[in-house]
């Protein structure tokens, strides 16, 4: 079997996920992604009306005044209203696509030929961690929504900055550092959970011998209660130790830069 250690970068990833997601629901895929792009639009207009209503009470211009307030209340009204259609039609989408996920995931794993994927533990890690984060996969797509949601809200506010002066804009080089502490912290928590894969099987397998029924009997005859406990125990310590460890300092960098931003 070839290496496990070829796995395809975020960006083939995420568009390769944009595919499942598109052949399993195309229409709710587009509608979803279109209407959260239409809630960002009227949150972003918010700074528009405040700066007419400033503009029209310095200036007192009542048309301008009465304006910019129908345009605050529109677009209050509007962002509430975009936002609860898109809210339920991504978790309609959510839904549809998940067992569209759990299904291909479970497709795959049951197509392949042979044993051997059972057999060695780098292949058994990777394969515990997808079924047990296959949820995670319709939560990109929320994310990837919002995500493009918050960068038409930032073009739009750059664009207000820009025309009342131009050095405005300079001020979202203040954001990179947030930026990249994102950007870095995502694979630095894949590459904990991938390492502490094999303890949390063994926990798992742990926790179903001493609570299931089959092996009950034998857990009480033999008095290996405590010791199954015990185990358990060691390991979740153990996989809270891999993911504490590195995550921290993500933790640590991002509140440095989110610091640094505020000061700014």
């Amino acid at each position: 079997m070839p290496s496990t250690d070829g796995m395809p970068a975020a960006l083939p990833a995420m568009w390769r996920a944009l595919v499942r997601g598109y052949r399993a629901e195309p229409w709710l895929l587009s509608v979803s992604f279109a209407l959260s792009l239409l809630a960002a639009l009227p949150d972003a207009l918010i700074a528009l009306w405040l700066k007419l209503l400033a503009n029209g009470v310095q200036q007192h211009r009542r048309e301008l005044v009465l304006g910019a307030a129908l345009g605050l209340g529109v677009s209050a009204v509007a962002t509430w209203f975009l936002r609860l259609v898109s809210d339920r039609a991504q978790r309609h989408f959510r839904d549809r696509l998940t067992i569209a996920l759990e299904s291909h995931v479970a497709e795959l794993q049951a197509s392949v030929a042979t044993i051997e994927h059972h057999e060695r533990p780098e292949y058994l890690d990777r394969l515990a961690v997808l079924r047990n984060q296959v949820f995670v996969l319709d939560h990109m797509y929320a994310s990837l929504f919002t995500t493009c949601g918050w960068v038409l809200r930032l073009g739009v506010t750059l664009a207000l900055l820009a025309s009342i002066h131009p050095a405005l804009s300079l001020l979202a080089v203040f954001a990179l550092p947030t930026v990249l502490t994102s950007t870095w912290r995502p694979g630095v928590e894949r590459a904990a959970e991938e390492r502490g894969a094999s303890a949390q099987r063994l926990a798992r397998h742990l926790f179903d011998t001493a609570t299931t029924a089959p092996p009950g009997k034998e857990v009480r005859v033999t008095r290996i209660g405590d010791a199954l406990v015990a185990r358990r125990a060691l390991q979740r310590f153990s996989i809270g130790h891999r993911h504490l460890r590195l995550p921290g300092r993500a933790d640590a960098t991002a509140d440095f830069a989110g610091t640094a931003v505020s000061a700014f």
